[in-house]
């Protein structure tokens, strides 16, 4: 399950916030970036966007667990 949804974060997520996950239309989803913010608020903003933002609500999309399995991922980095 956890491939299924790398892959989302590198095509889907990777479409605003850089392939590389770097920033672009998005901030950066790195590790660095990711410092100090909860794993829990990064899951809530995956599953419900911010609003007035291009970032997008993924409720409906994607349940809590797999929303907490991002957060988790992102806040450790992706491998190459």
């Amino acid at each position: 399950m956890a491939r299924p949804l790398e892959d989302l974060v590198r095509q889907d997520c990777g479409s605003c916030h850089g392939l590389t996950l770097k920033g672009g239309l998005g901030p950066p989803l790195l590790p660095a970036a990711l410092d100090g913010k909860p794993a829990e608020a990064l899951a809530e903003v995956i599953l419900d966007g911010i609003p007035g933002t291009p970032m997008p609500p993924w409720r409906g999309l994607l349940d809590d667990g797999e929303a907490r399995r991002i957060a988790a991922m992102l806040k450790k980095g992706l491998a190459p």
